[in-house]
């Protein structure tokens, strides 16, 4: 993308005015050499959602923004109910509450390097994961019904886990407002076999160990020390989710022709957050945030289960566990006044300030947790949110290093079976369901994870704690 337009508001902040029909100005969060990274269609799209009805302040992109459907993926967007705002599929994504959540182990890189393969193969084995992958728990359609409603806390009730870890969970683990009445036949049958599952695409389960602490009074209080091992997990809600998007962008369409709300492209559609239709999904995609966060807790429990395979001492507890594909009611001050906005973030994570009332007690005073996944063969971060990033981003950061090339482009350029060896040699031990997932999960087709991280903590959205780097990954 070229600078050419862009207002530059600090070094890594650039503004595009409002332009014909723009109710807003649109931020882009990212460095000079991000922001020619970026495609044409990430500007194209994010003016096109400040032309939306209803919203406030800015239409934003975080540092890893791309090309998405609709909204660009690492687009933000609030909107006010009580101005005519909208809600949209396209500004959630199709898979819903994809996220990650942390765990600490109590182990240090001394004591895991010399099992990692032992370990990786005992993960691979337990916790399926491909396309169409499905786990051992089955499902009833009351059964599943409680999964949409109860969340994490669903999977807690029934021995997935310890209460202890609903703390550390966004929504404490369930998200309010869920309807399965909301969610159709289609998308219920395709998630019977699916809970504990890690998909495919870009989700893994990662072993990680901490390679540098930048801020040390945050990292303490999130328990993390140089040298530790920790365990990440990164998938959503599955077919179910794809599916709830599925249908709900085709009754978005009519909506918005029903009430005259224009928008340039089709995966944009949307409908007031006040009209039944922009309700119904709301409470559907609550369903899909309550099932990415019972299907991340149960992998939970089957890591621990591993662990205590391996290592009988390790004490796996959860750090935090976030999502990056929400539409999330939250308080936030306008020209100081406090107002309940909708904020749309598609892969783009929450990052709290400290003080937030949502935040567990432990954490309150240095914030929350922001998990930031790099590629399997370089490193991950783990951040910390700012009041700065509340002011400017409604508490939004990056999610990840952002695709710099697409599935099919690196399906063309690697091998799979060369890309899992090429890491081997690398101390890197990968397990897949897949070769052309390996392929296209290349660590060379996606951006650098270090600099978007950079310029998300130079642009004030949040703050470097951890860099962490991988020792094993299981991949979809």
């Amino acid at each position: 993308m070229d600078t050419k337009g862009l207002v530059k508001k600090s070094k890594c902040w650039w503004e595009i005015p409002p332009t014909e029909d723009m109710r807003v100005p649109a931020y882009l969060f990212a460095s000079p050499s991000l922001v020619h990274e970026m495609d044409d269609k990430v500007r194209e799209q994010i003016t096109n959602v400040a032309r939306l009805p209803g919203i406030v302040k800015a239409a934003m992109a975080m540092p890893d923004a791309h090309w998405g459907y609709g909204f660009p993926i690492g687009g933000v967007a609030a909107f006010d109910p009580d101005q005519g705002g909208i809600i949209s599929v396209g500004g959630v994504g199709y898979d819903i509450s994809c996220g990650v959540r942390t765990m600490l182990t109590g182990l240090t890189l001394e004591e895991v390097e010399s099992k990692i393969e032992t370990l990786m193969d005992a993960l691979f084995y337990r916790v399926p994961s491909g396309v169409g992958s499905e786990g051992k728990i089955r499902l009833t359609p009351k059964k599943l019904d409680e999964v949409l409603t109860g969340g994490a806390q669903w999977a807690v009730s029934l021995g997935y886990g310890t209460p202890e870890d609903l703390e550390y969970i966004e929504e404490n683990g369930r998200m309010p407002g869920a309807d399965p009445k909301c969610v159709s036949d289609k998308a219920k049958k395709r998630q019977y076999r699916q809970v504990g599952t890690l998909g495919s695409g870009n989700h893994y389960l990662e072993i990680q160990y901490i390679d540098t602490i930048y801020e040390p009074e945050a990292a303490a209080a999130m328990g993390l020390k140089e040298k530790d091992i920790i365990v990440a997990i990164h998938c959503g809600s599955r077919a179910l989710g794809h599916q709830i998007g599925t249908d709900y962008i085709q009754e978005l369409a009519k909506a918005a022709q029903k009430y005259n709300i224009p928008i340039r492209e089709r995966e944009l559609v949307c409908a007031p957050i006040k009209s039944p239709e922009g309700e119904r999904y709301f409470k559907a995609m609550a369903c899909g945030v309550n099932c990415a966060l019972a299907n991340r807790q149960v992998i939970a429990h089957i890591v621990r289960q591993v662990f205590a395979d391996i290592f009988p001492k390790a004490e796996l507890k959860t750090l935090y566990d976030i999502s990056h594909n929400t539409c999330k009611i939250e308080e936030h001050e306008i020209n100081g006044v406090k107002k309940r906005l909708y904020v749309h973030r598609k892969g783009a994570t929450r990052a709290f300030g400290p003080g937030r009332p949502e935040l567990p007690k432990a954490l309150q005073k240095v914030g929350q947790p922001v998990l930031i996944g790099g590629t399997m063969g370089t490193c991950s971060y783990i951040l910390v949110g700012s009041e700065q990033g509340e002011s400017l981003a409604w508490g939004s950061a990056c999610h990840g290093a952002g695709r710099a090339m697409s599935r099919r482009a690196a399906k063309k350029k690697w091998k799979g079976s060369k890309v899992i060896t090429d890491l081997a040699h690398k101390g890197i031990f990968v397990r897949t369901a897949s070769y052309r997932g390996a392929a296209e999960e290349a660590p060379q087709a996606y951006k650098d994870v270090t600099e978007v991280v950079d310029a998300t903590h130079e642009a004030g959205l949040a703050r470097k704690v951890a860099k962490v780097r991988p020792l094993g990954c299981v991949k979809g």
